[in-house]
């Protein structure tokens, strides 16, 4: 009996996936277990792998986003009448529905050309995979793992769909020491005048995510802001100190979440979240760690912050930090936050506002420390001062709650000590 292959959910708010590429063709023998497709969803680059062996009887999408339970393949027996396997599994659902959205899934291209769109090139030697605007067509899993290991995309050849550059085309090229020594980065255009072009790009499935998202948590959440200056002086000098006793290089970022779980622990109020008809205040302090990655920005969770110390902090964010970035956090790494940091001050920001990630009631923006006159018991001296926005949804925290807190977590960074104990 024929098996229809339909888009599974991959993660908690992904709505649709985007194929990138197809691994095997129609006609194919599949087992259990081989992987199909790569699939774009809103949080990272996906193999999706097969439950049942055969063969490829039919692909419904070669490129393209595609609904949840959307159809994209048909594996079975030579011969088998896939078609009609294909019109049970859209009967079982909306068919009109199910039927648009296919149409806009094969309709849409991944790779956007300028407004005149290009001729498709007849695959017939695996050469580099061009459009007609001077791009590479490669996968996003492919590009992430490029990029990490300073290749040049140009360099590669590719042996997916139409001459798309995927995962095992990187790996093999890497593999091969005489050419990635011969690899080198493209010169840039020589300067001239030159006419600009408008490029449009599809919209990713992590930027759909953001967007839909951090909307409904602006324009329903009634946010108002808390900005607090706290002399990092002490802090400066006492991290100073703890890199020379301690086994990995602490940062100050890792000295914020520390803080702020012991701040979360005195005030729970504030380590709580908005469901609709109920407040949660949440027993355990999970910190999301916001990361900006390629296609937008990820929230990897330090787990049970407050009984970590500075060390492990360190090591578990440098390493979600790093699996952000090429899009291989787990579901469990990316869920479970009940207070997000997001932390701008190595980019020279010092001060700013952020989005409440929901469900959480509440976020904090963290600035850059800067070295800066202040007056301390009436005289002039040096301060290194850092200032923090709390963003807090009202209809979980007041205005005295998120003061209360701020002030917290001020006293800690202000006397570091009190972290250690």
């Amino acid at each position: 009996m024929a098996e229809v292959i339909k888009m599974p959910r991959m993660s908690d708010t992904m709505e649709e996936g985007v194929i990138v590429s197809w691994l095997v063709n129609e006609g194919d023998t599949v087992s259990a277990g081989d992987t199909l497709a790569e699939v774009e969803t809103d949080k990272a680059t996906m193999e999706l792998d097969s439950y049942f062996d055969g063969i490829l009887l039919h692909i419904a999408v070669k490129e393209g986003a595609v609904p949840i339970d959307g159809v994209i393949a048909v594996i079975g027996e030579k011969g088998e009448d896939w078609k009609a396997a294909v019109a049970a599994a859209q009967s079982a659902a909306p068919a009109k529905k199910v039927e648009e959205k296919l149409v806009e899934a094969v309709s849409k291209p991944v790779e956007v050309a300028h407004t005149a769109a290009a001729p498709a090139a007849p695959v017939v030697n695996k050469v580099i995979p061009e459009a007609s605007n001077g791009r590479v067509k490669i996968s996003p899993l492919a590009r992430s793992m490029a990029n990490e290991a300073g290749i040049a995309i140009t360099s590669i050849t590719g042996t997916g769909d139409n001459g798309r550059i995927v995962k095992k085309d990187v790996e093999a090229f890497i593999s091969n020491p005489t050419v990635a020594a011969k690899a080198t980065i493209p010169s840039l255009p020589q300067i001239g005048t030159i006419s600009g072009q408008d490029e449009e790009v599809p919209v990713s499935q992590m930027r759909k995510t953001i967007a839909r998202r951090l909307s409904e948590s602006k324009f329903s959440a009634p946010h108002f802001y808390l900005t607090i200056e706290i002399n990092m002086t002490n802090t400066w000098d006492s991290r100073k100190r703890l890199n020379e006793v301690a086994e990995v290089k602490i940062s100050f970022n890792d000295l914020v979440v520390k803080a702020v779980a012991g701040a979360l622990k005195k005030h729970p109020k504030v380590n709580s979240s908005w469901l609709g008809d109920k407040i949660r205040y949440n027993g355990n302090i999970n910190i999301g760690v916001a990361v900006a990655v390629e296609d937008g920005l990820l929230v990897p969770v330090v787990k049970n912050a407050d009984q970590k110390s500075l060390t492990h902090i360190n090591k578990e964010v440098r390493i979600l930090a790093d699996k952000a970035k090429v899009k291989k956090l787990s579901m469990d790494e990316m869920q479970g936050n009940t207070f997000t940091i997001s932390n701008l001050g190595m980019f020279g920001i010092e001060e700013f506002t952020a989005i409440i990630n929901p469900p959480d009631a509440c976020i904090l923006a963290v600035g850059g420390i800067i070295e800066k006159p202040i007056v301390v018991n009436g005289e002039i001296k040096a301060g290194r001062m850092m200032k923090v926005t709390l963003s807090c949804d009202h209809r979980v925290v007041d205005g005295a709650t998120g003061s209360q807190f701020l002030n917290t977590l001020k006293s800690l960074l202000e006397d570091p000590i009190r972290l250690l104990v």
